[in-house]
């Protein structure tokens, strides 16, 4: 009997089942489709009434948002936010499939052009600067993905200069800075803030040498300081049981002058990320959570723990440092040692958490759906179009100055396309064909977290009075997806559902 690896892990086999599986499960979400349009219109959900209190306001002046990266939840989040707060919302993504064109809170959708190595980012900033001057936007908030961080900087700088639109964005330097792993760390060094042991490497003999010189019994990860998704998953620990184990797994890397790697010290223990909004300088939103390699699940930590207040005080140094020019969406990567992650599920820890960041996203984070029904947040953002007095340095002690917006409900998201697949579809599967670490206790406790989640979470894509995008998700986009890897045969080896990118192998 094949194992399940054959079936589920082969280029065609899995193409084809998920694509089975979206037809499988399209009269029952259709059925939840029409079901929340119908209970929408008996009972009108809170999201109306927010909009209707905006317009009849007479001191409200609606303003006109374009949002891109829509397609993404954290795009889609952000839209229907403003949208929810009165104003006008354009939506623009790369896919001219992204679930978001069919949301309600958008009123246009614009296809931009894709930067590439290629053809370069002239067509996407161009088509961009196009959306802002016909529409007369006010706002950009950029929520693209992680492919086009430098060309965002690049477009804000020309936007901002030609136009009266104000960007949520970084400029170049900082997005480059931020970006690269290397000199992310470098940079926060420069502030004096802690850092895990790092060293950017260009040859296999340099990490060798790093290796050797290494702190006895410290171990050590390689990963590449740009995009390799084929990489990306590697974690292996360094040095191996030999030298010559260790060689052989490094020339097996791809670090070259252009490709260059860093080698960081591995700090067994917990991860964190945090995801916030810098305006001028200053802290505006912000929210912690546990992270994961590949988070699909986000619930917030406390904002008055000593985690989430560590997390928000290194935030707002990196933004007070930026100064009045600092504006964007910064999120931070973060690792603490489990042992004083247990204390302080304790309460036995009363100094202040070591943390090492590991990593930064200058551009928005899907953690931002724990900001969903918040009124402020939007209030944030618009901020960066009034005069505001140039940021002062921000005082360590001080966690909120009152013009933050912290998460005020336990709010707790999942996405139920990725929790059907991983937690009822693979172990039951796993079980059928035998597999080793298959077992009845591992689908009975995947089966009661999948409800669990269905029942005391909230989807990331679902909304009762915006339910298109969920249903677009599922039965157009991602279908298209499998159908066109089948053509093309473009080979995948996960996939991201929230911000629908593929990890291709």
């Amino acid at each position: 009997m094949p194992a399940i690896q054959s079936i589920l892990y082969q280029h065609r086999p899995k193409n084809i089942a998920l694509v089975v599986l979206s037809i499988l499960f399209l009269p029952l979400d259709s059925l939840i489709f029409i079901l929340a349009l119908l209970s929408d219109f008996l009972v009108p959900s809170s999201s109306h009434g927010r909009r209707e209190a905006a317009n009849f306001d007479p001191s409200f002046t609606p303003k006109t948002v374009l949002v891109t990266g829509v397609g993404m939840s954290k795009g889609l989040a952000l839209a229907r936010s403003f949208y929810e707060a009165g104003h006008n919302v354009i939506g623009a993504d790369f896919d001219r499939n992204a679930s978001g064109r069919v949301s309600k809170a958008i009123s246009l959708f614009y296809t931009l052009k894709k930067p590439s190595a290629k053809s370069g980012s002239t067509a996407y900033i161009e088509g961009l600067l196009e959306v802002v001057l016909t529409n007369k936007v006010d706002l950009w908030v950029s929520c693209s993905g992680v492919a086009s961080a430098v060309e965002d900087g690049e477009a804000k700088e020309i936007v901002e200069a030609r136009t009266s639109c104000k960007a949520i964005q970084f400029d170049v330097s900082t997005t480059q800075t931020l970006h690269e792993k290397d000199s992310f760390i470098a940079r926060t060094k420069q502030l004096g803030l802690n850092v895990p042991d790092t060293h950017t490497i260009m040859t296999a003999v340099a990490a060798e040498k790093a290796l050797r010189e290494a702190p006895a019994n410290r171990k050590y990860i390689m990963k590449p300081v740009g995009m390799d998704d084929a990489s990306r998953g590697d974690l292996s620990l360094l040095p191996k049981a030999t030298e010559q184990d260790t060689a052989r797994h490094l020339s097996g890397l791809r670090i070259s002058e252009k490709s260059p790697w860093i080698l960081q010290q591995f700090i067994e223990g917990r991860e964190y990320c945090t995801h916030s909004v810098v305006i001028k300088g200053r802290v505006r939103a912000f929210v912690a959570c546990p992270s994961a390699e590949l988070l699909m699940h986000y619930e917030p930590l406390a904002p008055d723990s000593k985690l989430s207040q560590a997390m928000l005080k290194f935030t707002q140094r990196y933004a007070s440092a930026g100064g009045e020019g600092f504006t964007g969406h910064l999120s931070f990567d973060f690792m603490v040692e489990q042992k004083q992650v247990d204390a302080l599920s304790k309460g036995q820890q009363h100094e202040e958490p070591v943390m090492y960041p590991i990593e930064c996203n200058p551009r928005a984070h899907t953690a931002d759906v724990l900001f969903n029904g918040m009124s402020g947040l939007t209030n944030a953002y618009l901020s960066v179009l009034d005069d505001l007095p140039p940021s002062k340095t921000v005082d360590s002690s001080k966690v909120d100055d009152g013009s933050m917006v912290l998460p005020e409900r336990n709010n707790r998201y999942y996405w139920v396309g990725h929790d059907l697949v991983e937690l009822i579809i693979i172990p039951m599967l796993s079980l059928l064909f035998f597999q080793p670490d298959a077992s009845i206790a591992k689908v009975s406790q995947g089966m009661m977290t999948f409800v669990d989640h269905l029942l005391h979470w909230q989807d990331g894509t679902f909304e009762r009075w915006d339910p298109a995008p969920w249903w677009w998700l599922y039965h157009v986009y991602w279908p298209m997806q499998f159908v066109n890897a089948l053509k093309t045969g473009k080979r995948w080896s996960r996939i991201n559902v929230s911000t629908t990118k593929v990890f291709e192998c």
